[in-house]
Parts: structure tokens; C-alpha cells; sequence
């Protein structure tokens, strides 16, 4: 009887020890877990909606959206309704981006509600073409405003300027390899400056009008149409003025870096979208107070020939306002593009070792690195706008299939808990906008809009064969330790680790 008591009292002691150990060892593990670092305040993410809104856009597009609407009274029309849209977005998104608290944005929405095919979909765009492109063109208008002055009677030249952008980008991965606080503290600072020079674009513009100089802005003359307008038109207008207010949805992608996401996710929304689009329709008055329709539809930097027509010898700080706008969007968008990146092989679909992270810095150093190589590919290549013409329906389109899930969510998984819950008017309201102005673009320019379709059902069959398997749990990866030596031996020699323990 001793002894069975003995062996009982023996056996509870072993199990308390191995319980002990187990709590032990699951302690270390939870300390030696690397993770991304949660540094993005409210300031920072103002700053990260904000500096990615505001880049090329606002001094390409107003040309565009006046060409597009017909008049100018209308074309401010389009930009204070464009706001209000990404507005709606916005809040919608700011739902998504605490139910699914993932970095990734669109991708990750969409992959947790309808599935990996359509999630990939828009990562393979994403990633590969949308991204890339629009970072190619806006480094572009860098360079082009920053040799301006050294070329002022014809363009720059073709190397000067690709030479000039690939710097710029390589310096800017550089800095987001190294530190996300680097990062964060770069994207406040020129956004700040770019903000500094849309101002005083507005004061310049003020200060004219109160010398009465604002005969363009007279509701007879502001309404009165270059052509007649066409439904098809208005919705190219609103598509030019979209793409100035591109950028919008971004700090979904970082969700995870967010100091607590589910108070300062919607307060940077609430902040930022409604600054964007006062500044937008007040840029717009200033540069209708000095140039007539047909000289803004004249120029090809309006920004530029306001500076010439009304700052005298100091016109030089318009090019350089720009160059400071835009190399803070290129910041922004390596930034939240590289962590769509890394969300995209946390799930599988892109080769694991994008999923990993510098141990020290904390920095997802592989998916930053293809998003600047992918860039630098397609500045070589050169014709990068006709392949934002392709894309920019893509973009569009991925915002309403990410909307739409939204509703199904709802209806799929109402009982789960929703720490922000939107007015079903605002999603609903938003899709009927989308439907209108994708189908009418379509009509209106089909084989744009048909090409950015092919672009994206290229990836199916990439699906198919390889990324649906390419996620790899850690016990495939020893098992075949032949297959995966480089990967594991590059991880060790760049101090890099998974985001979490498989």
C-alpha cells in the first residue's frame, strides 16, 4: 500500500514538474517570438493616409478632371464628390480593418471572406503590377521636377531621369529596411512639407481672388461647358479625380503596427480624408484663380505654370514642393506595399521567406526588397502610364469586390463581435457608385478597362500551379532540409526569422 502511495505521489510530482517545464518553455517561447513593432500612433497614421493621398495626383490630375467634366464649376463638383467616396470607403474599411485585424488590407479582407483564389487575385495584381507602377511614375515625377531646373527649355534626359528615381527608391528601401520609427518619422516630416506647399498654393490663390482676380470661378463662366458633357465622361472624371485620392485605404495594410487600431484606425480616417479634400478643392479655386481653363488644359505641370504666373523669381519652390510631395508618396507606398507583400506569403501565396522579418529591426526586409526590385524593373521598362491606365481599374474594382464582402460578412458571421459597425447605407451607397462608374468606364474606354481584366486573370493559373502550395509548415521544411538549405542559410546570414513560430 506504501508503495503504491509512493508511486502515486511519485508520478503527481513528475507530472507537476513537466507541467512546470511545459509553462516554462512556453513562457521563452512567447518572449523569443518576433513580431512587427506596434509604433504607428495617431499622428503617424494621419500621416501615412495623408502622405500617401497626396502625391503626383493633386499636380497631374486636376487637367484631367477639367478635361474629363467640361466645365470648372462641375470639375470642383467632382472633387468634393470624390472625397465624399473615399470617405464611405473609408468607414468601411475602418470596420474591416478591426473585425479582421491583419495586415494586408484588401488582400487579407478579401482572403478571410471569400477565399484564397480571389484574395491572390488582387495580391498578384497587387504586388506585381499596381504597386510597382505607381511607385515607378510617381519616382518619375520626382526626378522629372528635381532636374527641371537643370533642363529648363526641353524634358530631361531619359537616363538622368531613370537613374535619378532608381536612387531615390533604393535610398527609401534602404531606410524602410532599417527601421520602421526611420520610416514613420520620414513620412511625418514630408508630409508636413507637402502640406506646407499645398498651402501655399491656397494662400497665393486667396490673395488673388481678393484682388478680384477670379473671373474663371463666376458661376456663368464656371459652368459654362468647353463641350457637352456625357455620362461616359463624368465617369473618366471621377476616375481622374480617384486616382489623386488613391491611397486612402493604406493604413489597412499596416493594421497591425497600429497603436490600438480600433480608436485611432477610425480617428485617422475621420481626420485625415476630410483635410484631404478641403485641400484638393481649395488647390483647385487657387489655380483657377490665375489660369483659364484652356491654359490649365494647356499645361503639363500646372503646378509649375501657377508658380511662373504668380511667385516671379521665386517660382523654383513649385518644382521643389513637388519633388518633396512626391518623394514622401514613394516613402508611403514602399511602406504599406511591402507589408501586402508580407501578408501575401504569411498565407501562403508567395514563397515563405517574404513572410519573415529582420530579428533586430523588426522589419519585413525580403518583401521590401521585391517591392523595390519589381519597381526598378518597370522603370527601365518606361511605358508606365499606359500601364496605369490598365491597372487603375483594377484598383478600383478591388475596392468594391472589397465592400461587397463586407455585406457578405455581415450576413455570413452576424453574430461576430464588430468593434465598429457601419450604417448598411454607407457600404450599399458606396457599391452603387462603384457599379455606376466601373460600367460607364467600361463603355467608355473598353480595351483599358479590358486590358487591366487580362492583367488580373493572369494569375489564375499561377494559382493553380504553385501558390495554393506554397505555404510550408516547419516539419515539411526539416523533413526536406536539401530543398530548402538556401533559403534557410540566407535567413540565418541576414538575421531574418518568421513573423511567428509554426
Amino acid at each position: 500500500m506504501d508503495e503504491a502511495n509512493g508511486r502515486n505521489r511519485a508520478k503527481t510530482d513528475s507530472g507537476a514538474e513537466r507541467r512546470i517545464s511545459d509553462s516554462g518553455k512556453n513562457k521563452r517561447e512567447s518572449k523569443e517570438r518576433v513580431t512587427l513593432k506596434k509604433e504607428i500612433g495617431l499622428l503617424s497614421a494621419c500621416a501615412i493616409i495623408i502622405g500617401n493621398i497626396i502625391g503626383s495626383g493633386i499636380f497631374i490630375s486636376p487637367k484631367g478632371v477639367l478635361e474629363h467634366a467640361g466645365s470648372v464649376g462641375f470639375s470642383l463638383i467632382v472633387w468634393v464628390l470624390g472625397g465624399g467616396i473615399c470617405a464611405l470607403g473609408s468607414l468601411c474599411y475602418a470596420e474591416l480593418g478591426v473585425t479582421i485585424p491583419k495586415s494586408g488590407g484588401d488582400y487579407s479582407y478579401v482572403t478571410e471572406i471569400f477565399g484564397g483564389l480571389v484574395g491572390f487575385l488582387l495580391l498578384w495584381s497587387a504586388v506585381w503590377i499596381m504597386y510597382p507602377t505607381t511607385l515607378a511614375v510617381i519616382a518619375l515625377t520626382f526626378s522629372n521636377y528635381v532636374l527641371q531646373p537643370a533642363f529648363p527649355n526641353c524634358l530631361p534626359p531619359y537616363i538622368a531621369t531613370r537613374l535619378l528615381s532608381t536612387i531615390c527608391i533604393l535610398l527609401l528601401t534602404w531606410v524602410n529596411c532599417s527601421s520602421v520609427r526611420w520610416a514613420t518619422r520620414i513620412q511625418d516630416f514630408f508630409t508636413i512639407g507637402k502640406l506646407l506647399a499645398l498651402v501655399l498654393i491656397i494662400i497665393v490663390g486667396m490673395v488673388q481672388i481678393c484682388k478680384g482676380h477670379y473671373d474663371a470661378l463666376e458661376p456663368q463662366a464656371a459652368f459654362e461647358f468647353i463641350r457637352e458633357p456625357s455620362v461616359g465622361q463624368i465617369a473618366l472624371a471621377f476616375l481622374q479625380a480617384s486616382f489623386a485620392f488613391s491611397g486612402w485605404n493604406f493604413l489597412n495594410y499596416v493594421t497591425e503596427e497600429v497603436v490600438e487600431p480600433r480608436r485611432n484606425l477610425p480617428r485617422a480616417i475621420y481626420i485625415s480624408i476630410p483635410l484631404v479634400t478641403l485641400v484638393y478643392t481649395l488647390t483647385n479655386i487657387a489655380y483657377f484663380s490665375s489660369m483659364t481653363p484652356e491654359e490649365l488644359l494647356a499645361s503639363n505641370a500646372v503646378a509649375v505654370t501657377f508658380g511662373e504666373k504668380l511667385l516671379g523669381m521665386f517660382s523654383w519652390v513649385m518644382p521643389i514642393s513637388v519633388a518633396l510631395s512626391t518623394f514622401g508618396g514613394i516613402n508611403g507606398y514602399l511602406f504599406t506595399s511591402s507589408r501586402l507583400c508580407f501578408s501575401g506569403a504569411r498565407e501562403g501565396h508567395l514563397p515563405y521567406l517574404l513572410a519573415m522579418i529582420h530579428l533586430k529591426s523588426c522589419t519585413p526586409i525580403p518583401a521590401l526588397l521585391v517591392c523595390c526590385t519589381a519597381t526598378i524593373v518597370i522603370l527601365c521598362i518606361g511605358e508606365t502610364h499606359n500601364l496605369i491606365n490598365y491597372v487603375s481599374f483594377i484598383n478600383y474594382l478591388s475596392y468594391g469586390v472589397t465592400i461587397a464582402g463586407l455585406l457578405y460578412y455581415r450576413w455570413k458571421k452576424p453574430k461576430l463581435v464588430r468593434p465598429i459597425k457601419v450604417n448598411l447605407l454607407i457600404p450599399i451607397s458606396y457599391l452603387v457608385f462603384w457599379a455606376v462608374l466601373l460600367g460607364f468606364s467600361l463603355y467608355s474606354e473598353p480595351v483599358v478597362c479590358g486590358m487591366g481584366l487580362v492583367i488580373m486573370l493572369t494569375g489564375v493559373p499561377i494559382y493553380f500551379i504553385g501558390a495554393s502550395s506554397t505555404k510550408l509548415p516547419q516539419d515539411r521544411i526539416r523533413a526536406r532540409p536539401c530543398q530548402y538549405q538556401g533559403p534557410v542559410r540566407l535567413q540565418s546570414a541576414v538575421c531574418l526569422c518568421p513573423k511567428c513560430k509554426w
